[in-house]
């Protein structure tokens, strides 16, 4: 079953509101803050940076502050509970750098090479996101020496060397960097 389905359904509705009730618990913010786990992302001002499986917003607000007004960052996720929620946190922070879009990670229907950075945290690995399908996608979309950076760090970090679509950059506050090849 597609995580689109299964969150259409009873059962996944109340998964997902006991998912978001941990990623925003004040636990949480206290040990994985979004500003350290960001700063090691390297995103600067003026960037365009897509953010996969934004989820309830932890990343969102904070990286959108981050690349400030002159900057865009887009905000995907596949389910619209997570759509609503986030376009709403971006609403009341009064920010006009997000847009807020429900699509597929491995077919973001973006244009090639518009993106200076890709944030994938807190989806990989994951079933749903399977990397020989996941990093042409994120390669097509980066700007040529444009940035993917990974949190968690895992052994996922082998794969996404092997497959030679990206080059290892740095590993800054736990987040890997690799740069488009």
């Amino acid at each position: 079953m597609k995580t689109e389905s299964f969150g259409n359904t009873r059962i996944g509705q109340r998964f997902f509101r006991i998912l978001a009730a941990i990623m925003e618990s004040r636990l949480r913010y206290r040990f994985f803050g979004p500003m350290k786990i960001l700063q090691g992302a390297e995103i600067r001002p003026g960037q365009k940076v897509l953010e996969v499986g934004c989820g309830t917003g932890f990343f969102t607000i904070t990286a959108a502050k981050l690349i400030g007004d002159h900057g865009c960052l887009v905000a995907m996720d596949v389910l619209p509970a997570s759509i609503k929620t986030v376009s709403k946190k971006a609403q009341d922070a009064n920010l006009k750098n997000v847009c807020v879009v429900k699509g597929d990670a491995m077919n973001t229907m973006l244009d090639s090479g518009s993106m200076d950075a890709v944030l994938l945290f807190g989806v990989i690995p994951a079933p749903m996101l399977p990397l020989n399908r996941l990093l042409p996608e994120m390669q097509r979309i980066l700007k040529l020496g444009g940035t993917m950076a990974v949190w968690p760090p895992s052994w996922i970090r082998k794969s996404i060397l092997r497959s030679g679509l990206f080059t290892y950059a740095s590993k800054q506050n736990g987040v890997y960097n690799f740069r488009r090849s």
